[in-house]
């Protein structure tokens, strides 16, 4: 397995949002002495099993992304390509930078920071063993359905419910065709297990123990500095 799991996955970091809720670019936020998106990028650098990173970002912010990474390849390739109106966009884009013989591919949101080398390499390990795979915590809180006037109407059972963080993992080609339906078939998936979903294939859940939460709203920056200082 160790073989199999070496240099042989490309990371997309998707980063190309117009962080419209945050009012600034929040991937250049600083938490600590580095920068959200350089958290991330350095996870996968760690790895074993990454050949290449490929950085999605928005047109604006290809300069910003050039200086962060200058002094971070640790000897691996890191490439940019620009994002799209939606993530469907986006990931398709990054998608058409990988290298032909890139036989599985990892997409991670660049805003989730707390991603840590051993965990991609579990997701990793599951891709290979099931083609499709993708960390992911189990909801423990209550989950209520309600009305369009905010009026509760049902209590659903959590027990089997799981909310999708990233990395996704996948067989290359598999993400290629699930896209490529999903373009076709004009559905904005909102991750890759969505797109994955529209052709049929099983993506399993790789429990991830430490918390690793999308950075959305200004609040969200100062949740991170905590979990960065304790």
């Amino acid at each position: 397995m160790q073989d199999v799991l070496n240099n042989s996955l490309t990371a997309i970091i998707v980063a190309g949002g117009s962080s419209s809720r945050m009012g600034f670019d929040k991937i250049f936020a600083n938490i600590g002495d580095i920068t959200v998106i350089e958290y991330s990028i350095n996870a996968f650098l760690e790895c074993n099993s990454v050949n290449e990173v490929i950085v999605v970002i928005n047109e604006k912010s290809v300069q910003k992304i050039k200086d962060v990474i200058s002094d971070t390849n640790r000897g691996k390739k890191i490439r940019i390509c620009t994002g799209g109106k939606s993530r469907r966009d986006s990931v398709t884009n990054g998608l058409e930078t990988v290298e032909e013989r890139t036989e599985y591919v990892a997409v991670h949101d660049g805003a989730r920071p707390w991603i840590r080398p051993a965990q991609i390499e579990k997701v990793f390990e599951s891709a290979i063993k099931y083609g499709a795979a993708v960390s992911a915590r189990p909801i423990t809180d209550t989950i209520k359905r309600c009305d369009p006037e905010g009026v509760i109407i049902q209590s659903i059972n959590r027990k089997a419910l799981w909310a999708m963080e990233t990395p996704q993992i996948f067989k290359t080609e598999l993400l290629k065709r699930a896209y490529k339906k999903a373009i076709i078939e004009d559905q904005q998936v909102t991750d890759e297990v969505s797109a994955i979903e529209l052709i049929g294939k099983p993506v399993r859940v790789v429990h991830d123990s430490f918390k690793n939460p999308k950075i959305t709203f200004p609040d969200d920056l100062k949740a991170q500095d905590l979990i960065h200082n304790n």
